[in-house]
């Protein structure tokens, strides 16, 4: 404190530069993306959340330490910043490999855009960084792109269906009738039961393919957990020694609006998925799904972000998706599985994409990871 001789009393002196910008960042604890406010020497002036949570390091403990430590081959990103600090440049971007010490995983893979806040060229100049993950955009384009893909599925899957109900209806009634003529030759009797057999499959085909869009969408209040468990008790009771499921549920997770039986079916297609695919392990007695809960924020589906959501992981020890049709699980026809109808997936995205959600998929030999992000209120 000063005197003012103009009041005759103290005055506060401000913080100078870029301290009075640090002081008045707090709105950058809003946004999804990470964002620090840094000077040339590397001293951190502010880290908002986004930046802790990904670190999982608290706000003072990111302040601490010297900003470029938190990155790997921080020469670039020092050229980068302290050329921008001088106002050689208004602003740059760069890719740069983020340390994530709390998680002991790998490096981070960030897009880094620098950009002058105050005073360039003086001893108060300081940049704003904001820092985008590369895996995170990648995997927003690739949510458009499904969602692109749901509604090109739904509209094939309904038209497929329909031209091929219709030539059945008629293939079979017409066995039907040959057969009541020829009931007295037993061997040409057996070629009509073959034509009957063979529409009626095809038949129940049809009807697996129409039925997310025939049945209405009953929505109510539901509880996760209470889906978890119903699914768990169906694959347990069909595959009951060798195979473990184990739980990691988050149960601070509220009730949510939804369709209760569609979650079920998605829930237990992709588990069911799973078992059949550890059927080695499962002789071997080491089979593990694991089913977990958690809570994300500030979450961007599709196009649209939201602050709150549920993140389903569904995980197995298994040999994992073959390669060839990694990224093509999702279409429908489409079974790494021999004798497999290649449905269970497509009619699992269908429910969760009525649910405003997303589903995708990491594999790789000993681990398969099924994710599913729902919007919560």
């Amino acid at each position: 404190m000063e005197a003012d001789p103009r009041a005759g009393g103290p005055r506060q002196v401000a913080p100078a530069g870029a301290d009075v910008i640090a002081a008045g960042a707090e709105g950058f604890d809003l946004l999804a993306t990470m964002v620090a406010i840094v000077r040339p020497d590397g001293r951190c002036l502010f880290a908002n959340t986004a930046f802790e949570n990904v670190l999982g390091q608290s706000r003072r403990s990111v302040l601490r330490r010297p900003w470029f430590d938190w990155f790997v081959e921080v020469e670039l990103l020092q050229d980068t910043v302290a050329a921008v600090a001088r106002n050689e440049f208004s602003t740059s971007r760069l890719d740069a490999q983020l340390r994530r010490p709390a998680t002991a995983a790998e490096p981070l893979r960030v897009h880094v855009i620098v950009n002058q806040i105050e005073a360039p060229g003086t001893a108060d100049a300081a940049v704003l960084i904001e820092l985008i993950e590369i895996e995170q955009q990648a995997r927003q384009d690739r949510e458009e792109r499904t969602a692109d893909q749901v509604q090109a599925n739904k509209e094939l899957i309904r038209n497929l269906a329909h031209e091929i109900k219709n030539p059945l209806g008629g293939i079979r009634g017409a066995a039907q009738l040959l057969q009541m003529e020829i009931e007295s030759k037993r061997e040409l009797t057996e070629y009509t039961q073959v034509i009957i057999h063979e529409a009626d499959r095809l038949q129940a085909l049809v009807d697996r393919l129409l039925a997310p869009h025939r049945r209405p969408h009953v929505v109510a209040d539901m509880n996760i957990h209470e889906v978890c468990e119903r699914v768990r008790s169906v694959v347990m009771a069909e595959f009951p020694r060798g195979l473990r499921i184990e739980r990691d549920y988050d149960i601070s997770i509220p009730d949510f609006r939804g369709d209760r039986e569609q979650l079920i079916q998605a829930v237990l297609n992709i588990t069911h998925n799973a078992a059949q695919a550890l059927a080695e392990r499962i002789a071997a007695g080491d089979a593990r799904i694991w089913i977990r809960t958690r809570i994300a924020r500030q979450v961007t589906i599709g196009k649209q972000r939201y602050r709150l959501a549920l993140e389903l992981h569904i995980e197995d020890n298994g040999p994992g998706v073959p390669p060839e049709i990694r990224d093509r699980i999702f279409y429908p026809l489409v079974s790494g599985r021999d004798g497999g109808s290649g449905l269970g997936l497509t009619l699992a995205q269908t429910f969760i994409s009525q649910h405003q959600g997303t589903i995708d998929c990491e594999s790789e030999p000993g681990r398969t990871l099924f994710r599913i992000t729902i919007p919560l209120p």
